[in-house]
């Protein structure tokens, strides 16, 4: 499985990933971007995006990040991807790769923020900030139900572009950790079960974390990984297809 996120292409990046994803086939059976593949959310940077992944020699799952959220047309930007891109652009829903006799879901959100436990933002006060974790909320409670819809599969991921955990943003500035991340999304993956969590979003964060139930979490932001995508081994264990081993790829 392969996976990258915060790609941020623009006008005159046509051409610049393409290189590195021709023989994907040759390392992965997927690819997921975890968000902001877009600088400002722009029709034509979606057709750029679109551009770079259309063709791919393995399916294309995605969700969206708030630069692609940021010209107000992320239902349009999402429609390009998937007309133009061939990808699947998920929110609050799950899709389904066969990999050999293997089935891999895979649920995906934007996410948002709110924070993490005790630095976290609560359902209290202003409505301005309640309303600001009941939209944290919703992100969550679509991520528990897409993995939910999943449990007959082999293998399960989390996709998402703000982080479900604070152990991938060791190196941000705690002052903006509540706004690169959310305890509820960690809580919908424990709850209804994942083998792994991707995200994006933390330039400054670390590649590596895990959940209060166990679930490895990755920062798949390309400024973190400093290459084009990252590659890993998710392998059902042979007692068990709700135990998982997961490895860099190589």
């Amino acid at each position: 499985m392969a996976a990258v996120g915060d790609i941020h292409l623009g006008a005159e990046s046509a051409g610049s990933l393409r290189p590195a994803l021709e023989r994907l086939d040759e390392r992965a059976d997927v690819l997921l971007l975890a968000g902001d593949l877009t600088r400002h959310g722009s029709v034509e940077e979606a057709e750029v995006v679109a551009g770079e992944v259309a063709g791919l020699p393995v399916p294309v799952v995605a969700v969206l990040g708030n630069h692609d959220h940021h010209a107000g047309h992320p239902a349009e930007v999402a429609r390009v991807l998937t007309e133009l891109g061939g990808a699947t652009v998920l929110e609050g829903t799950a899709t389904t790769v066969r990999v050999g006799p293997l089935r891999l879901g895979i649920a995906g959100t934007k996410g948002f923020g709110g924070g993490f436990p005790g630095r976290c933002g609560t359902e209290f006060g202003e409505e301005e900030m309640k309303s600001f974790i009941r939209y944290s909320r919703g992100p969550a409670d679509g991520l528990h139900h897409a993995l939910t819809s999943l449990e007959t599969h082999d293998l399960r991921v989390a996709l998402t572009h703000f982080s479900p955990v604070a152990d991938t943003l060791a190196g941000e500035p705690p002052e903006i950790h509540p706004f690169l991340g959310s305890y509820l999304l960690a809580e919908a993956i424990d709850l209804a079960g994942a083998d792994l969590a991707v995200h994006g979003h933390a330039h400054l964060g670390c590649e590596h974390g895990l959940t209060a139930g166990g679930v490895p979490v990755r920062n798949v932001a390309r400024p973190v990984l400093r290459h084009a995508f990252a590659v890993y081994r998710l392998t059902a264990h042979p007692a068990t297809s709700r135990e998982a081993v997961v490895a860099p790829g190589s």
